[in-house]
C-alpha cells in the first residue's frame, strides 16, 4: 500500500489488515508509556486546507506515538492565502524531506492529484477531500463495529469482518464524505448498509452504490439494526433550503429520545454512532449521545489507533505486525 486515498480501493484483505494492526496499536495507547519507535526519523506533514480540530489532532497524536517528527501546516496564515498553488506547497514540503503527507482539502480529488502528479515522492493519506472521501473515518467506524461485535459474541476481533451486520447511516448523505467512505468499506467487510435521509439530501448517484436507500427512519429502525450512524447536517456546505425547518428535520430524521425509547423497548442491539462534531438536539438527542449505547468517545479513541496503523503500514516498509511490547 503506497497511499490511502479512498475506501473503494481497499480489498477485504487490506481492510482487515489495517484493522488488525489498529487493534495492536490500541494496546500501545493503554500503556503508561504510549510510544513505539517504529517511525523514528520519519517526517509526517499534516497539510490542512480546511479547518479541522479532531482529525488533525488525531493524526498528530498517531504520528507522535510512533515516534515520527510532525509538521503541521494550516492554509490560513500561510502562503496559500497569498495565492500559492497546491503544487508549490507540496514541493516546498518535499524539500523538507517529508515521508508522508496527510492532506485535507475542500476540493474532491486533491489527494489523488497529489499522489499521481509526481510532484512529491511521499505517501499520501486522504484526511477528507470535499464531498468525496474520508477513509480513516470509515476505518475507525469499522474498528468500532468490530469491537461491538467482539463484545457481543465474546470472540476476539482479530481477523473479524462485519459479515451479517446491518448498519444504518442517517442524515446529510448529500454532503457527507464520511457516508460515501463508509458505504464502500462496510460493504467490502460484509455489512448491509442502509442510507436514510430526506429525498433532497440523497445524492442522485446512489443507484450505483452498494447499499439500500430509504426515506423512512422509523421503518428502518423497526428492523433493529446493529448500528445507527447519525451524520452532521453540514450547513456550511448548503447553499439552498434542503428541508422546511430544523424542527421538521428532527421529527423525521433525528435520533430523538422517543426513538431511543422504542429501540430499548424491543431489546434492539443497536449502538449509536456519530463522526462528530454533533449538533445535539438536531440530528441526535442528548439522550442518544449520552446513552450507554453511544460509541462516540470510543470512535475518537479508535481514530488514533487506526491512524497509527495506516502510518505504520505506509511508512514502516514492513507489513509484519508491530510489537506493542517494544519501547
Amino acid at each position: 500500500m503506497k497511499h490511502l486515498l479512498s475506501t473503494s480501493e481497499l480489498s477485504h484483505a487490506d481492510a482487515v489488515q489495517i484493522l488488525d494492526t489498529a487493534d495492536q496499536m490500541a494496546a500501545v495507547s493503554s500503556r503508561a508509556v504510549k510510544k513505539l519507535p517504529a517511525l523514528r526519523g520519519r517526517t509526517v506533514v499534516n497539510l490542512f486546507f480546511e479547518d479541522s480540530t479532531r482529525t488533525r489532532i488525531s493524526f498528530e497524536t498517531a504520528a507522535k506515538r510512533l515516534s515520527a517528527d510532525v509538521i503541521n501546516f494550516s492554509a490560513k496564515g500561510s502562503s496559500v492565502s497569498k495565492g500559492e498553488s497546491l503544487k508549490d506547497t507540496a514541493q516546498t514540503l518535499m524539500a523538507m524531506s517529508a515521508d508522508a503527507v496527510v492532506i485535507r482539502h475542500p476540493s474532491s480529488g486533491a489527494p489523488q492529484q497529489l499522489a499521481d502528479s509526481g510532484w512529491i515522492d511521499a505517501a499520501v493519506v486522504n484526511a477528507g477531500d470535499g464531498k468525496h472521501a474520508h477513509p480513516t473515518q470509515a476505518l475507525l467506524d469499522a474498528m468500532t463495529l468490530r469491537r461491538v461485535r467482539s463484545r457481543a459474541t465474546g470472540v476476539a476481533s482479530t481477523g473479524m469482518d462485519l459479515e451479517g451486520m446491518h448498519v444504518v447511516i442517517v442524515g446529510d448523505v448529500l454532503h457527507s464524505r464520511v457516508a460515501r467512505s463508509n458505504v464502500w468499506l462496510l460493504t467490502t467487510l460484509g455489512a448491509r448498509v442502509t442510507l436514510v435521509a430526506p429525498p433532497t439530501l440523497v445524492p442522485v448517484a446512489t443507484d450505483n452504490w452498494p447499499c439500500e436507500v430509504s426515506y423512512d427512519l422509523d421503518a428502518v429502525l423497526s428492523e433493529a439494526p446493529d448500528a445507527v450512524m447519525m451524520l452532521r447536517l453540514q450547513r456550511e456546505r448548503m447553499n439552498a433550503a434542503f428541508f422546511p425547518s430544523e424542527a421538521e428535520y428532527t421529527r423525521g430524521w433525528g435520533l430523538t429520545a422517543q426513538r431511543v425509547q422504542r429501540l430499548e423497548a424491543v431489546g434492539a442491539p443497536t449502538v449509536f454512532m456519530h463522526p462528530g462534531p454533533m449538533n445535539r438536539g438536531l440530528e441526535i438527542s442528548s439522550e442518544a449521545a449520552d446513552s450507554p449505547r453511544s460509541t462516540v468517545l470510543e470512535q475518537v479513541a479508535n481514530g488514533v489507533s487506526v491512524r497509527m496503523a495506516v502510518l505504520f503500514l505506509l511508512l514502516s516498509g514492513d507489513e509484519s505486525s508491530p510489537n506493542p511490547s517494544e519501547n
